[in-house]
């Protein structure tokens, strides 16, 4: 019987944080086994970029066996939580990334039923002259929010503006581009 025929047996996940907590490699390596394929979608997910989900992935995995008592198996399973604290590190990273790119080099997703890439580039075309048009606080504003992720708070602190204010020029903007697509 070749190894990739070996069953073994199913062992539950607290069993295996109790192991975990006793420095037990091998437990350690069944929970990887076990839930590194959904650590590393929810991270690949949120990041885009398949080099920094496999640092996450690794980030989640050295904290669970640094710590595992960072999870209680009395408030939900295990894979969720691993799911959530995922996100929340993925979330950390996007925000803590720069502007890699210019803005007119920034590709836009648009509607799945635009057919063949001449219609695409006409898209990303108009988005990239709707912001171009857009004052610099607005389109600024814009880039924070959805290619930083920073939050309006977020943006307000680093702009020193009204969060009221970083709210309208947000909505304002994202109400040109609708424009664009919906004349």
């Amino acid at each position: 019987m070749s190894n990739a025929e070996v069953k073994v047996p199913s062992i539950d996940d607290e069993a295996l944080m109790s192991a975990v907590r006793n420095d037990d490699e091998s437990a350690m390596g069944v929970l990887y086994d076990r839930y590194s394929g959904i650590v590393y979608s929810v991270a690949l997910r949120v990041l885009g970029e398949t080099g920094a989900a496999e640092d996450v992935l690794q980030d989640i995995f050295m904290q669970l066996w640094r710590n595992p008592g960072g999870f209680d198996s009395k408030r939900g399973s295990l894979g969720p939580w691993l799911a959530v604290i995922t996100r929340n590190r993925a979330i950390d990273v996007v925000r803590k990334r720069h502007p890699e790119t210019d803005i007119s080099d920034v590709v836009v997703s648009v509607h799945p039923d635009m057919a063949g890439d001449a219609e695409r580039n006409r898209a990303m075309e108009k988005v990239r002259g709707a912001l171009g048009s857009m004052p610099p606080a607005q389109r600024s504003a814009l880039e924070m929010a959805y290619f930083e992720g920073l939050s309006h708070t977020e943006i307000a602190a680093k702009t020193g503006d009204a969060l009221g204010t970083v709210k309208t020029r947000i909505r304002a903007g994202l109400l040109a581009l609708r424009k664009v697509f919906n004349p």
